[in-house]
């Protein structure tokens, strides 16, 4: 079984056994989380599809938090030629890893 679900203003194709990484969502390490905004449920072979206007009600997908952690350093750097203007700075985002139980 597929699933689409919106979360941090993003939409992630997911089945059941699946690890990704999504913009921080609070909550522990261990904890579960429910995701009620489902757009799309598919099976495995496609044949029975359910799209939602945007979304589907009473769909939820259950997942584990792995972990809460930080992303790679991105380096932003601004230069004005001619007028000795430099900066350098840096940004490292949030992320929760999750294990995607039921769909």
């Amino acid at each position: 079984m597929y699933a689409v679900v919106n979360t941090g203003g993003k939409q992630y194709l997911v089945k059941e056994g699946d690890i990704l990484k999504v913009e921080k969502v609070g909550g522990e390490a261990g904890s579960e989380l429910k995701f009620d905004s489902v757009l799309l449920t598919a099976s495995e072979d496609g044949a029975d599809v359910q799209v939602g206007t945007p979304l589907l009600t009473g769909k939820t997908v259950t997942a584990k938090i792995i972990e809460q952690g930080r992303g790679k350093k991105v380096s932003i750097i601004k230069f004005k030629p001619k007028v000795r203007y430099r900066r350098k700075r840096g940004h490292r985002q949030f992320y929760t890893k999750l294990q995607i139980l039921s769909v």
